[in-house]
């Protein structure tokens, strides 16, 4: 057989069979954020095959509000502004704490579980990189936000005739907390993902940090009305200030004179949330796991 001389780059030569069909170039795999979106597709299509978990997640926080205004539907919220029921001050609680089961609690969950059942180890095994896999689950937790709140707030305005913003700088302040609010909640659920020691006891771990977060953060009861200790715990959490910086959004001006602050603290809102985000990714980073413990 006749074969054909080639010189390397290094100055080498070698062999190779004539005629034989050169090496393809190796395929380069999609951009990260690509890797992301085509990732955030399938977390999509997995979450909308789990009916109980869609019925949960859109439902709990309109059925909460429902249950809370009709049984303190006739009582108004401080003397501040006579004319903001109980729907329209509990609204932007609702939305807060929505935010928190789509992205903090159901991803601490999820996870844990994938961990539990090999899917993380699987997915480790593949070339998509591990930030395109967090930035899969960061999509997922706003696109699931945004549906929830859109039909929260639809709710809201037509059965319970709570007026929503009409300036501009209103939705600015809104676009800016849910976001910010959805990517740390997100965040801080994938650290806290590593806590619980398989995908059974999960549920039993996250659940009821994000029961006692709600009642001190001003979710179910007025926030003014807790307790002074209550008000102080509370406000190392980020659920708190995402809660007060919806009010800003949602409650008349004159409202802001029933938070103990006196002010609804925009700038402080921005950092504390800014600070649980960072304090999220370097909790995820060191202490996330692909596999269970027991795997070694």
């Amino acid at each position: 057989m006749s074969t054909t001389r080639t010189t390397s780059s290094l100055g080498t030569s070698a062999t190779a069979p004539a005629g034989s069909p050169t090496a393809p170039p190796a395929r380069r795999l999609p951009g990260v954020a690509l890797l992301a979106v085509v990732r955030a597709g399938v977390e999509l299509r997995q979450f909308w095959r789990e009916r109980d978990a869609i019925v949960f997640v859109f439902a709990y926080p309109i059925i909460m509000l429902a249950i809370f205004s009709t049984v303190f539907g006739g009582e108004n919220q401080g003397s501040a502004a006579a004319d903001v029921d109980f729907a329209r001050y509990f609204l932007p609680g609702m939305i807060a704490t929505g935010i928190m089961l789509t992205s903090f609690q159901s991803l601490a969950i999820s996870i844990a579980v994938e961990r539990d059942d090999g899917t993380l180890r699987r997915l480790r095994a593949t070339p998509l990189p591990a930030t395109s896999y967090f930035g899969g689950k960061v999509l997922l937790a706003l696109a699931t936000s945004v549906v929830q709140t859109a039909l929260l707030l639809a709710v809201a305005a037509l059965a319970f005739d709570v007026p929503l913003p009409a300036d501009a700088g209103s939705w600015v302040t809104f676009a800016w907390v849910f976001v910010l609010g959805t990517a740390t909640g997100t965040v801080c659920g994938v650290g806290f993902s590593s806590l619980p020691r398989s995908g059974r006891s999960a549920n039993a771990i996250v659940t009821p940090v994000v029961l006692v977060l709600q009642f001190i953060s001003g979710v179910f009861f007025a926030f003014y009305a807790l307790p002074s200790w209550m008000q102080t715990v509370s406000s190392v959490f980020p659920l708190k200030w995402l809660a007060q910086g919806m009010r800003s959004v949602f409650l008349p001006e004159d409202m802001v004179a029933l938070e103990p602050s006196g002010s609804w603290q925009l700038p402080a809102t921005a950092a504390v949330l800014v600070a649980w985000l960072l304090v999220g990714l370097v909790v995820g980073v060191r202490t996330f796991r692909w596999r269970r413990r027991d795997d070694g």
